[in-house]
């Protein structure tokens, strides 16, 4: 890769060779997308431990090596597989948070979120071949589960190290609610009106009603809800029936949580969690320029350079690229802050007044830290995309950049004039990335929210061991690997951009990043064989001090061990363990004590606001 643009490429890895090596968890999602984009890939043995190499050559100047570890951040004996890296970066303890302990997801989580960040890095840097200058010269890359975990909890970080408390406390408890006949359920309502409605439709008490509403509405922050019990009693006096009617006249979605077994015979997923598709025109390259000033908020400064300009030594593979976003609350804004981790000039479109999420508490120097962890380092230019002067003003905004992101609501970008077939005629050499729900696939797909999805696509079973009942997991698994896909994507188009000449329509969807991760589940599920992990697969042992976490494949050692460990401190139950040849890490309970953590060794950094950084995914040298 890496070569001049060559008219014609229809994916953007053609004529690219892959080798890879390594073990499936940290391999197999990405060879899938590899092979997607149209690289050559091999199979090859996987490998039962150890990190992950991908090779990827081609035309053009020279290749470049990505290597994948369990560790990149952490000691390895602190990250020996997906257990322990989910352990010592507090990935348990927010997905535990609603069961008030802390617990492994049955998935590979943070493997397959690196495995992601692997394909983001082989794009990139190809990209920056293709552009002059290889991403800063850069030939070899890495990356780490523990880096993609601590990114996929860095909201939760930021807002556990802010100086400010939670609008709402946490404590254990939440979704799904059980009918009558035992269906379980998840409910979605994005303001009170329809969440009362709903309640009140099925005769639940008002106290009660107005009590949850608080829990529910912030449980995409806290990862839990501590809802009134009065609430759940009020589901399991209904039929699903009744329950479907009750959302059906108050403007709530309610969906049953299917099962891997249901995902199974259901028709094939998509081959890749995205779909790309040059634009038709001539491709001919935009002017360079900067945003117009009667376009810029006081917040912004001049855009950078434009695409047709070559990248400078020692530059970022995204350096000199502008990214326009028009994104809400966590997919299209954690995939563009990844663009701008690569060197993308990002530009925020948002409302008259700003972004209401801003002031969303806790906050650090009057900015919410969650809002920071995933827009930090963004510039902002307010347009009222509901007038035409607005339209007109994001229309000229979009000439000169090379990426426009929105996750808006199906349909809505068509209505305001700002669909694809709108822009590329002001800007033929325009990736125009759509992060949307459901991608047009499902007939009858609810809302496409995090823990929708997470029910209409088995991922609340797969995400739990067979003993525990399935339930979407509270951390907001899908809106965070649905941005990383997201980012993906647009990599992807950029490159194809670069060989073909012509702008590219990219879609991802939260559907595809659940595709993504239940994978595996889903194939073990159509082989008639038993989807679900095994009864405490992934589940931390209680120590005298709080909890320990054993590698998978010690599991069953810690397990016969469990009555003494109990009696020993963390450390001195992991050190034991190890004595034994297993490997085992503490479990962070305490998200406010990660840069304390010396297994971090000093890689958590604060920002101009105070609020928590979390290392970048990638390092590339």
């Amino acid at each position: 890769m890496g070569s001049p643009t060559v008219i014609g490429a229809h994916r953007p890895l053609e004529e690219v060779d892959v080798q890879v090596w390594g073990p499936a968890a940290l391999t197999a999602p990405a060879l899938a997308h590899l092979r997607s984009l149209g690289a050559r890939a091999p199979e090859t043995p996987a490998a039962r431990t150890g990190p992950a190499r991908f090779t990827a050559t081609g035309r053009g100047p020279g290749g470049v090596t990505a290597h994948t570890g369990w560790a990149d951040v952490l000691p390895e004996a602190d990250a020996a597989d997906e257990a322990t890296v989910q352990a010592a970066t507090g990935m348990m303890h927010v997905h535990g948070r609603r069961d008030g302990a802390p617990r492994g997801l049955a998935v590979d989580y943070a493997a397959t979120c690196a495995s992601v960040l692997t394909v983001q890095g082989l794009l990139a840097t190809l990209l920056g071949q293709a552009r002059g200058a290889g991403g800063g010269g850069a030939t070899d890359i890495a990356t780490g589960a523990d880096r993609a975990a601590l990114l996929t909890v860095s909201q939760y970080a930021a807002a556990a190290n802010a100086p400010e408390a939670e609008a709402v406390a946490p404590a254990p408890g939440g979704p799904p609610f059980t009918t009558a006949g035992g269906t379980r359920f998840e409910l979605e309502a994005l303001e009170p009106a329809p969440w009362a409605r709903f309640w009140r439709a099925l005769g639940a008490p008002e106290e009660a009603i107005r009590a949850g509403w608080p829990a529910f509405q912030f449980r995409y922050a806290t990862a839990c809800a501590p809802v009134p019990e009065g609430l759940h009693r009020t589901a399991r006096t209904a039929s699903w029936t009744r329950i479907r009617e009750a959302a059906a006249s108050s403007g709530a979605e309610v969906c049953a949580l299917h099962t891997l077994a249901e995902r199974a015979a259901e028709a094939a997923p998509a081959t890749a969690p995205w779909t790309l598709a040059t634009l038709p025109g001539a491709g001919t390259p935009p002017a360079c320029g900067s945003l117009s000033s009667d376009a810029r908020s006081s917040r912004s400064l001049h855009a950078g350079a434009m695409s047709s300009r070559a990248l400078s030594s020692g530059a970022l593979p995204l350096s000199g690229l502008t990214v326009l976003e028009a994104g809400r609350r966590i997919q299209a804004p954690l995939a563009a802050h990844l663009l701008g981790l690569l060197g993308a000039d990002v530009v925020r479109i948002e409302p008259p007044g700003g972004d209401p999420l801003r002031g969303m508490p806790p906050c650090a120097a009057g900015v919410s830290a969650r809002w920071l962890a995933l827009n930090r380092g963004k510039r902002a230019v307010e347009v009222d995309i509901k007038s035409a002067a607005g339209q007109a003003e994001l229309r000229e905004l979009a000439a000169d950049a090379d990426v426009f992101l929105h996750n808006w609501a199906p349909g809505k970008a068509e209505r305001f004039g700002l669909g694809a077939g709108h822009l590329a005629p002001v800007n033929p050499r325009l990736v125009y990335a759509y992060t949307s729900g459901w991608a047009g696939r499902l007939s009858d797909a609810p809302m496409g929210t995090d823990f929708m999805v997470q029910a209409r696509t088995a991922v609340g079973e797969a995400a739990r061991p067979a003993d525990e009942p399935p339930a979407p997991s509270l951390m907001t698994l899908i809106d965070a690997l649905g941005g990383l896909v997201g980012a993906e994507a647009v990599l992807a188009g950029l490159l194809l951009r670069e060989r073909s000449g012509r702008g590219v329509r990219v879609e991802s969807s939260l559907l595809g990043a659940a595709e993504t991760l239940t994978a595996s589940a889903v194939r073990r599920a159509a082989a008639g064989r038993d989807p679900r992990r095994p009864a405490g697969f992934r589940r931390p042992l209680a120590t005298a001090d709080g909890w320990m976490a054993p590698a998978d494949d010690s599991s069953r050692t810690a397990h016969a061990e469990s009555a003494r460990l109990r009696e020993l401190s963390s450390g001195q139950a992991v050190a034991a363990l190890r004595e034994q040849g297993g490997s085992a890490t503490a479990v962070t309970t305490d998200l406010g004590a990660l840069p304390e953590d010396t297994r971090l060794r000093g890689a958590l950094t604060r920002d101009s606001h105070g609020s928590l950084v979390v290392p970048s995914p990638w390092r590339f040298a």
